[in-house]
């Protein structure tokens, strides 16, 4: 199988490694070579954070070089828009509708864009938009927008709804279990 490659980005504290380490176990399950990079900005200040998983017969480099992205997982909006460049033609982008405001927005500095999602499509970007945030809460926790993401992700892919079920027990505490499990369920059935 040719090389896949997936990003995840958004804002430091979101979720973004836990949700790479979900995907890589669910991966290494379907028997894929699998190379993870985690590629930190100023996380604990609410900057950007990028994770890079590549999958395949065989993965030589963790890195994704501009264009080469089948699929771009993003937190936040604006993160969604950073990053497009990365993109295959043919690549999808699944988003968050959330808008973190950067510093520069906080200091009045810039003005946050206004809608990304929409610019982005009239771009020939291929956005999967969606509040992500508003599922998690239904879930149970905010901090659950990471898994909502890769129930949503989840529909592009090639593995049974019980081989995620699993990924995600593996890799979450017993405690958040159920409520992770609802996640990706809301995430993976919404609309």
């Amino acid at each position: 199988m040719k090389t896949k490659n997936v990003m995840i980005v958004g804002v430091g504290g979101q979720g973004s490694l836990l949700a790479s380490k979900l995907l890589g176990r669910l991966l290494l399950t379907k028997g894929y070579d699998i190379k993870v990079s985690e590629v930190h900005g100023m996380s604990q200040r609410g900057g950007s954070v990028v994770t890079y998983v590549r999958y395949g017969d065989k993965v030589y480099s963790p890195i994704i070089d501009r264009g080469e992205a089948d699929f771009i997982v993003s937190f936040e909006l604006l993160e969604a828009a950073r990053w497009t460049e990365y993109l295959k033609p043919d690549g999808k982008v699944i988003t968050n509708t959330q808008q973190i405001n950067p510093m520069p927005v906080i200091t009045g500095v810039a003005k946050y864009p206004e809608k990304l999602a929409e610019k982005m499509s009239d771009a020939g970007i291929d956005v999967d938009a969606f509040d992500a945030l508003a599922l998690a809460e239904e879930a149970g926790s905010a901090k659950a927008v990471n898994i909502v993401l890769m129930g949503r992700l989840s529909n592009y892919f090639d593995a049974s709804v019980d081989e995620w079920m699993r990924a995600i027990e593996e890799s979450v505490p017993a405690k958040f279990l159920e409520m992770n499990k609802k996640a990706f369920e809301l995430g993976r059935n919404f609309g």
